[in-house]
């Protein structure tokens, strides 16, 4: 029996679990909720997480993981041929470790603290404040990039896999100065080039459909 992962294209942490699998080369059943008729807050899926959120994972073997940042590391730690993309090594685990934790309080907020409100209610306008915070997600991640290929270093790690939906999504709404951010700018287009990259282009695509169309309406 195949992992179930309950899923929704268009978020950007679905998309990290996306390219996890897809890294890893994992069969994976795909279960869709439509967000906009409230599958996720039945009683069938809130009996599986009580957060409703997705991506939730139910492993063959009956393992319930919700959050895409644990769920990474697990597939990685359970799957992985090698470490590569979660290290043992207690050093770059750390920087690793620190730069998850920059995805999920950062540049995941910023993508959440504009989107939500565009998306459920009918906000047509970015506020200001937002937007510098949106900057100053780019500015941290350009520093994380120099001299490196990664963002912790140079192999590409899960917090990659993270990011990489995460930062593209805020790009949809607060575009990227290639002139600023040439790390950032180097680190996407080298991202596009992953041959399962097509498991984060759908689901930004569907998102930035998303985003134009409450923003037009």
């Amino acid at each position: 029996m195949s992992p179930k992962l309950y899923v929704i294209d268009s978020s950007p942490p679905v998309r990290a679990v996306y390219l996890t699998a897809e890294a890893l080369g994992i069969n994976m059943e795909y279960i869709q909720l439509d967000l906009f008729s409230g599958e996720h807050l039945k009683s069938e899926f809130c009996k599986i997480n009580p957060q409703h959120t997705v991506p939730t994972l139910v492993d063959d073997d009956g393992t319930i993981i919700w959050d895409s940042h644990a769920i990474n590391t697990y597939l990685v730690s359970k799957y992985a041929k090698n470490d590569s993309f979660y290290p043992r090594n207690l050093t770059k685990r750390a920087i690793v470790d620190q730069r998850l934790h920059f995805d999920s309080g950062l540049a995941f907020l910023g993508v959440r603290n504009i989107a939500e409100p565009i998306i459920f209610f009918g906000s047509k306008t970015i506020p200001e404040h937002l937007k510098k915070n949106a900057v100053k997600v780019y500015e941290f991640l350009e520093i994380f990039l120099d001299g490196h290929k990664w963002v912790a270093g140079d192999d590409i790690t899960v917090a990659d896999f993270s990011l990489i939906p995460n930062i593209t999504s805020l790009n949809v709404m607060v575009p990227i100065d290639d002139g600023k951010f040439p790390n950032i700018k180097a680190w996407i287009k080298r991202a596009e080039k992953l041959p399962y990259y097509r498991a984060n282009k759908k689901g930004l695509d569907d998102f930035k459909v998303l985003i134009d169309s409450k923003l037009r309406s």
